[in-house]
């Protein structure tokens, strides 16, 4: 994908983030019950978000171009292959005082909590879950799912949390806040965009009912409906935090005790977090080979091979493959691997110093067409760099759960594009439905995103 092209994804993804933001931004002001509200306000702070972070790798993507331009490129190094991520069971376990949690004594309070997750420009927002002294962990169910991505990733989680007010009393519309909701407008100018990151860069540290300003992407007016939500704890999680069983994880708090929204972390968070390197799940190269055993240098055979995982697979034929018959010699490949060229006569050869059973061993392959040789080494290496860098994540494939289908089951708890504001009269006021194209580009948003 040339620069151009790349400059040209982000920035679509970056003007649909704009629409969905304003979307989410008109269906706040026209919310009328708390429900609606609590979940208006969680699409805009998790469309602000995407906004910043496309923002950041539309930047960092520039600066990368201005070097290559200019001969500092770094395109020679190695790079690593990318992955899967996938991330499930979360778990927070809360810490109830005795008076409150056995004794059932002082208010009752409640909170609207949920989880945001980032990972490069991948972000993903978790169900809402209402939480008080009954319960004793904030349970969520997804599997989310990070694509591309690379062994040196950093994934982010971060709690929120609004405390919900019992007498929830939604936002007079008036004539001009009204006339907003019916029409759209497209999003592609810079003047557009740049609004949108200023909303963004302030959503859920600037707490105003007011309009400020009169730009074209109306402001989050999250406090006059009582659902703010504050960053309660946060973690993150890198390669060495993968492993296929369930995992505890520390939480850094973000907030004090005397908060409103505060809840009673025990400072930990459960999950299980496992990783599908590129090279594991994906054969690298494959092709005519003749192998040579070291115990019987005068054995030579011919087979197909197939570089996957920590092993090239040898089969006697291409047809066995096909048929999942067994091969008849796997070459052990992992990070400590020698690969290099035997140069001496007309036909250039490839060895192989492994490790086999505790016991060094070694393999040479001559591949059937001579300028393959080349390929077949750069491959060899270039795997090799990747089971070096993916560590652990190699040892075995992992197995990642495919997510289900979550606003599917949202529908039933009151979703924000299904259960959608119908016309109602409050003191006199008609308020006015929000148009089908909102509600379109909402659906049809959250059908791409999952």
């Amino acid at each position: 994908m040339d620069e151009n092209t790349q400059d040209k994804e982000v920035m679509k993804r970056i003007e649909r983030e704009v629409r969905m933001q304003e979307g989410a931004s008109k269906l706040l002001a026209a919310c009328s019950q708390r429900e609606q509200a609590l979940e208006a306000s969680k699409s805009l702070l998790t469309c602000n978000a995407r906004i910043l972070a496309l923002l950041s790798q539309l930047q960092k993507m520039r600066k990368a171009q201005i070097l290559q331009r200019v001969g500092r490129s770094s395109s020679e190094d190695m790079v690593p292959c990318t992955g899967k991520v996938a991330l499930s069971d979360l778990r927070i376990p809360l810490m109830w005082k005795d008076s409150e949690y056995f004794k059932n004594k002082g208010e009752l309070q409640r909170c609207a909590v949920f989880c945001l997750l980032h990972c490069g420009t991948e972000i993903y927002d978790t169900d809402l879950v209402m939480v008080d002294r009954t319960l004793t962990d904030v349970c969520f169910e997804d599997t989310f799912i990070f694509s591309e991505v690379e062994p040196g990733f950093e994934l982010r989680v971060e709690l929120y949390s609004s405390c919900v007010v019992e007498d929830f009393s939604p936002v007079t519309v008036g004539t001009r806040r009204a006339s907003r909701l019916g029409g759209y407008q497209g999003c592609s100018s810079g003047k557009k965009i740049r609004a949108a990151f200023e909303s963004a860069a302030v959503c859920g540290s600037v707490s105003s009912g007011e309009d400020a300003g009169s730009g074209s992407v109306s402001p989050p007016v999250v406090s006059t409906l009582g659902s703010k939500y504050n960053l309660l704890a946060h973690t993150t999680l890198r390669i060495e935090h993968v492993q296929e069983s369930f995992k505890t994880h520390d939480l850094s708090l973000a907030t004090a005790e005397d908060n409103p929204f505060w809840l009673p972390l025990y400072g930990n968070i459960c999950c299980r977090l496992v990783a599908q390197p590129l090279c594991l799940t994906h054969p690298v190269l494959s092709g005519q080979l003749t192998v040579q055993l070291e115990e019987n240098l005068n054995c030579w055979e011919n087979v197909h091979g197939v570089l996957r995982g920590q092993s090239l697979l040898c089969y006697k034929s291409q047809e066995d493959l096909e048929s999942e018959d067994a091969p008849v010699l796997v070459i052990p490949i992992k990070k400590d691997t020698v690969v290099c060229a035997l140069e001496g006569d007309a036909v250039q050869r490839i060895l192989i110093a492994a490790q086999c059973l505790r016991e060094d061993a070694s393999y040479t392959l001559i591949p059937h067409l001579p300028e393959e040789a080349q390929r077949w080494i750069e491959a060899l290496w270039q795997h090799i760099y990747n089971i070096s860098q993916w560590k652990q994540c190699c040892h075995h494939l992992m197995k990642i759960e495919m997510p289900s289908p979550r606003k599917c089951t949202a529908v039933k708890q009151g979703s924000l594009y299904h259960e959608i504001v119908t016309p109602s009269t409050r003191d006199g006021l008609v308020v006015p439905d929000l148009s089908v194209e909102i509600r379109t580009l909402l659906s049809s948003y959250y059908k791409e995103s999952y």
